[in-house]
């Protein structure tokens, strides 16, 4: 099954590359690693994970640590939608990107 991030998805990699390097940058290389290896994970069996209708028509999502990995998915593919603390506000967050 392919696997493929939204721009949105690859900035919040980034956003939390950013801020964990701020105390460690090594910290910050290795957990954007587990995250990626996470999303490959969740293309072994995507009906697994919990749906999210709150959040969206078809949106699941995964946890790792404190955040959590926001995801579409149809019979060929995985499209990570995006990859949030799980303190944020999510249904603010997945509204404001609606707009």
């Amino acid at each position: 099954m392919r696997l493929a991030f939204t721009p949105r998805a690859e900035q919040d990699l980034e956003a939390i590359a950013d801020y964990i390097a701020a105390d460690n940058p090594g910290r910050a290389l290795s957990f954007v690693r587990e995250l990626r290896a996470q999303c490959q994970r969740i293309t072994h069996n995507p009906p697994g994970y919990r749906l999210r209708p709150e959040l969206g028509d078809g949106i699941r999502s995964c946890p790792h640590g404190h955040y959590v990995i926001f995801f579409e998915c149809d019979p060929d593919a995985v499209l990570i939608v995006r990859i949030l603390h799980g303190a944020r506000d999510l249904p603010a967050v997945f509204d404001a990107d609606a707009e």
